[in-house]
């Protein structure tokens, strides 16, 4: 500096130097769109996957309807209430304590690999064994359970329900278990597994009353039908998965500041500044200029100029990077 300090800080120079210092307008991000994600849920399957799994269960409720139908030799409307993505772990694994307990039928490719169910609501249960009946005394205790004829006769409807479900596409080949589940969930499976839960609701063509229920299929099992191209896992090796991850890694630009020197003044000093002062630095002619990344020093170097722009000259490595520093030489041009 040149050697002159004097007491002028008036208040046109602080409003100045607030200017200076103050922040910039900022963008209003209020009105900015952001689509929530929510990491604690499953994508298995994609915007498109998932508009293609619509197209496929609307399918699937044609299906289904027409089955219905023809077990309750009545007319009966299926409609696709929802098709989502589940954890496992979402799924209860312990009887229910409500008297009336669900009604479960899993299947799969054979009785020791089951992959899905169909989970019928005890109230829903009851509801289509007394349309398999063409009994209406049932409802004068919509909380009973089923006998074991209704039983059995829920058992033929869902097994053929499965059957139906079955022949809507050539990947699939699944088999009913033998007998249904009542209360006690029947799937063993991690919590991490990811289930595609196809809610559908049933009703008489002339009634406005429907019943719930649904199928529950591992998202794997559904690929083919979203358009999602399986990739075997055993084709990639440890090995072969951290050399994809370094080199997406290594292709990520990373900012590198070279910083020549610093120095510390008072706020009256800086205010006082004028062209042609001298600003002492804190750092001696023949000591290392820093390249800085990420607010730590990982090179020292000397100033430089190439191509007409100012460069740094690398002599050696910060303790950063571990082990004694080593001489480089080699050149980095600072922005």
């Amino acid at each position: 500096m040149s050697g002159r300090v004097t007491n002028s800080l008036s208040r046109e120079k602080i409003q100045q130097l607030l200017m200076a210092v103050g922040s910039k307008p900022t963008e209003d991000i209020t009105q900015m769109e952001a689509t929530e994600y929510n990491w604690r849920e499953p994508h298995y399957f994609n915007s498109e996957q998932l508009v293609k799994l619509d197209d496929f269960a609307q399918t699937a409720a044609t299906a289904v309807a027409e089955k219905f139908s023809e077990f309750c030799r009545s007319e009966l409307n299926v409609t696709i209430a929802s098709t989502t993505q589940h954890f496992a772990d979402e799924f209860p694994n312990q009887p229910s304590d409500s008297e009336q307990k669900d009604y479960y039928l899993p299947f799969g490719a054979n009785q020791e690999q089951m992959c899905g169910l169909i989970g019928i609501p005890g109230q829903a249960a009851l509801n289509w064994a007394r349309q398999l009946l063409g009994d209406s005394e049932s409802e004068k205790d919509p909380g009973r359970g089923l006998s074991q004829l209704e039983e059995s006769l829920l058992l033929d409807l869902v097994s053929a329900l499965v059957e139906v479900f079955s022949g809507l596409d050539e990947s699939f080949d699944f088999h009913s278990a033998k007998s249904i589940a009542k209360g006690q969930w029947p799937l063993e499976m991690e919590g991490t597994e990811e289930l595609c839960k196809i809610s559908f609701d049933v009703k008489k063509a002339d009634s406005e009353k429907s019943s719930e229920a649904y199928f529950l299929i591992l998202c794997s099992e559904l690929g083919s039908v979203a358009g999602k191209a399986e990739q075997d896992s055993a084709d990639f090796s440890a090995e072969d998965v951290s050399k994809l991850i370094l080199g997406h890694l290594q292709e990520i630009p990373v900012s590198i500041t070279g910083q020549l020197a610093s120095a510390v003044l008072t706020f009256e000093e800086i205010m006082d500044l004028q062209p042609d002062d001298i600003l002492l630095l804190d750092k001696r002619v023949d000591q290392p200029t820093e390249l800085i990344v990420g607010g730590r020093t990982v090179y020292y170097g000397c100033p430089a100029k190439s191509a007409g722009k100012y460069a740094v000259t690398i002599t050696n490595t910060a303790a950063v990077f571990g082990g004694d520093a080593e001489n480089i030489n080699s050149s980095i041009e600072t922005k």
